[in-house]
């Protein structure tokens, strides 16, 4: 399969779903109400905190991005982007930056690479990083007192989020979901501004409050005819990238592959890998994918955000997910394991939310 075919081509869909983009306060009510009860029904409102016992939280809010990874080891690590973790003393850029590249020397990392933040979520912070000038800019702009991961850029168009369940003591487990993630273009035509492009553009039209002040700088110019500007980097809903529902592309040797990945990971039975790939033929065989991310409990079956998803469909998705969180969660409770209090789970929430409003702009 060539470049061009990294990604099954985009299906007909509606530029964006009736629910696509309410306010998370609203959509996530029955999901609330429901995780009421599952409380009830197990008997812990904090049994998601040990779904996934060697994350802090289970990976549900505030954990360390690196300490994640770090802990994947045998077939796990083999798949993982190589990253280096940056402290952010309060120092002069240059010597923040001295200290960064030294640690990507290391690690045989070179430009390009996407700055991350160690803590956050929802693609907060992500940044590609391609000099010495853009490294400068994203130090200069990150909180003091945190850290920052340089990973490798994996530069192809294929990227999925592969979430994967499995119960304790189960012999294998099983992928929930597929979300296929494209990246959204516009294309020139040698007499529209990228500002008209984006406004003309069914879906991009629609959310211009996410692409404009990302593109500020080259709103007013003319694009060339045919020449495609990716509009998004991150491959999160919320920045602005296209979700599509690939479970029909879920193979037994893919599943096969996340097992053997997953049991390299101490106590993980709940949570989503984010992956890139060239080749989409060879990923859903098992091969030949990078995974960028391990994200624990606060993840989500992000194939809801296909726009061709009826809003029963996507409340019975995330019932069937939390029903999965909680049955893990009293699973580990049987085997000894027990929660961190509320005020440590709140403080850790809250630390979270502080610094995702420092971080600099997501590209």
């Amino acid at each position: 399969m060539n470049k061009a075919m990294a990604m099954p081509p985009l299906d007909p869909a509606p530029p964006l779903s009736r629910f696509e983009f309410w306010s998370p306060r609203l959509f996530y009510i029955p999901v609330w109400l429901w995780a009421a009860w599952l409380s009830l029904r197990y008997g812990g409102i904090r049994l998601p905190l040990i779904a996934n016992p060697a994350f802090p939280a289970s990976g549900l809010v505030g954990e360390s991005k690196s300490d994640v990874l770090r802990q994947a080891g045998g077939e796990a690590r083999e798949f993982i982007a190589e990253h280096v973790l940056v402290p952010r003393p309060a120092l002069p850029t240059d010597d923040i930056r001295s200290a960064a590249m030294a640690a990507m020397e290391n690690a045989g990392l070179a430009f390009p690479v996407v700055a991350k933040p160690d803590l956050g979520c929802r693609g907060a912070g992500v940044r590609p990083v391609r000099n010495v000038a853009e490294l400068d800019a994203y130090i200069a702009a990150f909180p003091t007192g945190q850290s920052f991961i340089l990973q490798r850029l994996i530069d192809v168009e294929g990227e999925a989020g592969v979430f994967y369940v499995r119960r304790p003591g189960a012999p294998r487990g099983q992928i929930f979901s597929l979300t296929l993630k494209h990246f959204p273009h516009v294309v020139g035509d040698g007499r529209q501004t990228l500002r008209q492009l984006i406004a003309a553009d069914p879906r991009a039209g629609q959310l211009q409050h996410l692409y404009l002040p990302r593109h500020r700088e080259q709103l007013d110019t003319v694009i060339r005819a045919g020449e495609a500007v990716r509009l998004a980097f991150a491959g999160s809903h919320s920045r602005g990238a296209i979700f599509r529902d690939g479970a029909r592309h879920i193979t037994p040797a893919l599943e096969a592959r996340f097992d053997a990945i997953a049991a390299n990971i101490p106590e993980f039975w709940f949570g989503r890998f984010d992956v890139r790939f060239a080749d989409f033929a060879a990923f859903t065989r098992g091969e030949d994918f990078t995974i960028v991310e391990i994200n624990g409990a606060g993840a989500e079956a992000t194939h809801i955000w296909d726009s061709r998803t009826r809003l029963r469909d996507a409340y019975r998705t995330l019932f069937n997910q939390f029903g999965l969180l909680w049955q893990i969660g009293a699973a580990n409770r049987k085997r000894g394991f027990r929660a961190e209090s509320w005020s440590s789970f709140i403080a850790r929430w809250q630390r979270e939310r502080r610094l995702i409003a420092d971080y600099p702009p997501t590209a």
